[in-house]
Parts: C-alpha cells; sequence; structure tokens
C-alpha cells in the first residue's frame, strides 16, 4: 500500500448539501461549484497516476455482489489503470462491519472508496471521516448519505414502474380491482422508496393492497415469514398478486406460497436477474424480474474511481446529477433498466452474455426451457 499523502484538495461537490430526488438534468458542475463558493473542479492536486482503490459491498445473500458487480468493479479498474489497487470488502449485512472497513481503508490510506452502503444514514459519519481524509467516495447502487463526490445507480422509479407494469400484465382480468401483496425492501435502503414510488404510480387506482411489508436487510427469511402472515391474514385465494422489490425477496415470497400450497401461484415480480430467479421465471414460479446491467454500472463506478484518484474531473464519465438528504448535484451516471419475462430472457440475459444457455437450462429446467424456446 502507498503511504497516504495529505493535503490533497477534494471535490467541490462532494462537500455539499440535502435532498432525496434524482435530478436527470446533465451536468454544469463546473458552474455549480464556483457558484456555490466552491473551487472549479478541474485537476486538484492529486498526482498519483495508480491511486488505490476501495471497494466495499453490502452483503452476500444478494448473489449480484460478489458474482458480478465485485469482478467487473475489479477488472475494469484493471483495463484502465494496469497499476491501480484493489482493497476490496463486503460487509455481510452488517453496518458497525461496514463502518470498520470503512476506517480499516482510511487507516490503510486509499485513495478513494467505492462504497455500496448497508444503510445509507448510518454510514453518514464514516463517509464524512473519509472525507475529512482526502478520500472521495463513490456511492454505488444505493445513494448514500454524506459528503460523496459520485454517484452510479439506475432510475430505482423506473425499476419499481416496470415491476408494478408486468404485475398487472400477468395479473390479467384482475388487475382491475385485484388484490396484492407489497413486499418492499429495506427501509435503510434509499432505492427501496424509490422503487415503491415507482410501483405505486403504477399500482395505484388499479388494485387493492391488501398487506404491505418493509423487508429489513432485504432478507429471503423474513419475506418468507412476511408472506405467510399475508396468506393468513388475507387468505391464499384472495391474494392476486405479489410485488417483490428482488430476486432474494420473490425466493422467500415463492418458497412460503408453495409451503402454504397455493396453488396455482399468484404472479410475483422481482429484480437483479439473479440466476436462480431466471430459472424460476422459465419454471413459471416467478412472472418476471428487474436485469440492470451491471457491467456498464460496475465500468462506470470504476472509471469514475480512477478519475478522482488522479484527480481528473467527472464531466466527460457523468451525465446527471444526484441529490440525497444531505448532498446536491452530484455528478451521476444513471442507467435504464430492463424487464425480463419468460419470453424475453434469450435476449437480455442470454445475449448480454450474463448466464449461459447451460447455465440456465441444467437438468431440472430441461422440460421448461425446451417449453419457452431457449433449447430444442
Amino acid at each position: 500500500m502507498k503511504p497516504r499523502r495529505h493535503g490533497r484538495g477534494r471535490t467541490a461537490l462532494g462537500a455539499a448539501a440535502v435532498s432525496l430526488t434524482v435530478a436527470l438534468a446533465a451536468c454544469g458542475t463546473a458552474d455549480m461549484a464556483h457558484e456555490n463558493g466552491g473551487p472549479s473542479p478541474g485537476r486538484s492536486d492529486r498526482t498519483d497516476p495508480t491511486p488505490t482503490i476501495g471497494v466495499l459491498l453490502p452483503d452476500t445473500h444478494t448473489p449480484r455482489w460478489e458474482t458480478f458487480d465485485r469482478p467487473l468493479i475489479e477488472k475494469r479498474i484493471a483495463e484502465i489503470c494496469p497499476g491501480c489497487g484493489v482493497e476490496y470488502a463486503n460487509a455481510h449485512g452488517g453496518v458497525a462491519q461496514q463502518k470498520r472497513q470503512i476506517e480499516s481503508m482510511i487507516t490503510k490510506g486509499v485513495d478513494v472508496l467505492i462504497l455500496d452502503p448497508v444503510d445509507s444514514l448510518a454510514l453518514s459519519s464514516s463517509i464524512r471521516r473519509a472525507d475529512d481524509a482526502g478520500i472521495p467516495v463513490v456511492s454505488y447502487d444505493r445513494l448514500a448519505e454524506g459528503p460523496i463526490s459520485g454517484y452510479v445507480s439506475f432510475d430505482g422509479e423506473d425499476v419499481g414502474r416496470l415491476q408494478a407494469e408486468g404485475l398487472l400484465t400477468a395479473m390479467g382480468d384482475k388487475a382491475d380491482g385485484g388484490q396484492i401483496v407489497m413486499m418492499n425492501g429495506d427501509p435503510a435502503d434509499p432505492n427501496s422508496g424509490s422503487f415503491e414510488k415507482g410501483a405505486l404510480s403504477v399500482l395505484k387506482g388499479r388494485v387493492k393492497i391488501g398487506k404491505a411489508f418493509d423487508t429489513t436487510g432485504w432478507r429471503p427469511e423474513i419475506a418468507n415469514v412476511n408472506m405467510s402472515g399475508a396468506i393468513a391474514a388475507l387468505g391464499a385465494e384472495n391474494i392476486d398478486g405479489v410485488y417483490a422489490a428482488n430476486d432474494g425477496l420473490a425466493a422467500g415470497v415463492i418458497s412460503s406460497l408453495k409451503a402454504n400450497f397455493v396453488e396455482p401461484l399468484p404472479p410475483v415480480t422481482g429484480q437483479d436477474a439473479d440466476l436462480g430467479a431466471i430459472q424460476r421465471i422459465i419454471s413459471g414460479d416467478q412472472y418476471m424480474t428487474v436485469y440492470k446491467p451491471f457491467k456498464p454500472q460496475a465500468a462506470a463506478a470504476a472509471e469514475m474511481a480512477v478519475a478522482l484518484g488522479r484527480g481528473d474531473p467527472l464531466d466527460t464519465i457523468a451525465s446527471h446529477e444526484a441529490s440525497s438528504g444531505t448532498v446536491q448535484g452530484v455528478p451521476a451516471v444513471l442507467l435504464t433498466p430492463i424487464s425480463v419475462t419468460a419470453g424475453t430472457v434469450r435476449d437480455t440475459v442470454v445475449k448480454d452474455g450474463m448466464y449461459t444457455i447451460d447455465q440456465i437450462c441444467t437438468p431440472k429446467y430441461a422440460s421448461a426451457c425446451a417449453k419457452a424456446g431457449l433449447t430444442v
């Protein structure tokens, strides 16, 4: 690890403050920083062409983090900065553990952090510590509170709208006046609120929401218990669809429905295009998922981090701005989510190389894959 260099400039935007919306207007980064009294965001006094980048991801029960995001981020950093170092840590769902990991990386002297926070608000003090140490933070997938310097994600409300539209399509003639259960995500994750808001913009006035749950830590086992409670309270025959905010929650929901002998299964949504979810979609247990192409997301985060570590501006990387409860006008890359159903698996996750037909169509799913046209 390189020794820590002190006295380096920080991006003016990393020290700004507050709101919870994502503005889709193009960045006016240089003018805004100047108007706010900060330095013009050109090259700072960082001169190291090979910065060390800390990568902190939130958990291991969501497969994408270790399967896709981590290797893709590390690969892109190596491609654009062969001499750059990477320090990696996974919080395994623990806020306290992620705080310790950030402190450790500050002590080691990393130059930049890519952080997907377990709890956006609870990590704000740690982000301020990094900022005080001259370490810019790129907020990854979830918009963190505190003085961040960049943000990479997908439009959360668009995700929710795609999920809700898919659910209504699957509900058919029950789309008007039917009853659903909403299995929302972790309230500590600001994305959860965006997903829910986008979903409700489609669902309100169309269906009755019989039960709605928040799911601490995005844990499938909690979704399983909550779904069993919804079945007991509403009656299985009165549940016409389930909005599940991601694929892990969908797995918990479907497991509960099967354990309670609900047949046929009501349509269930998801998000993240986990391999298990794609297989459930092919077999008919889950109706849809939202695919968020991880490669461009990981690439944008890596490119932001390398640029910030070298003291370069982000205006050639970020074309949007984001604001959180503590930061305004953060340079952002906001990507477009994609709905995936059984009929579009080949043209989405297979076409993009996320999974092969062989990975999806294991012997257990052979007949379902043939029916879906994935195999002969």
